[in-house]
């Protein structure tokens, strides 16, 4: 099922990215740097590990995680957390906890594009990716 995700993927659309990571605690100056990047999101598959790369002109990141398997995880922004990555019904559900907080980044496939949802309490932010050529 992991396979669906497997690709390159471009950014096309962003929805309340902004108040998602002012939510989060990301600064000011990042988020103005964040926000006018376009970042491209990597999936790769090689046994049970699933690699997710993100490159843009502000920062590339990269995790590789196995499914239910818990992993330390440094974010874009510097953020130390605890990560789980879970396959729920066709979805890439990754939990973020740190701090006694926890956001929830959410991945499925709709229409053939990539859709990342990102929660944090009552903050959710959406972006859409297409897959790449």
């Amino acid at each position: 099922m992991v396979d669906a995700f497997v690709g390159t993927w471009n950014i096309v659309d962003t929805k309340n990215f902004d108040e998602y990571m002012k939510a989060i605690g990301v600064n000011f100056a990042t988020r103005q740097v964040a926000n006018m990047t376009k970042p491209t999101t990597i999936i790769s598959l090689a046994g049970d590990t699933v690699t997710l790369r993100t490159e843009s002109t502000f920062k590339n990141t990269e995790i590789s995680f196995v499914l239910g398997q818990e992993f330390d995880e440094t974010t874009a922004d510097d953020r130390k957390v605890k990560s789980l990555v879970t396959l729920d019904g066709g979805q890439l559900v990754h939990k973020q906890t740190w701090d006694d907080k926890e956001t929830t980044l959410v991945r499925e496939i709709k229409d053939g594009k990539l859709t990342l949802t990102l929660t944090m309490g009552t903050v959710v932010s959406t972006r859409i990716y297409e897959k790449a050529a």
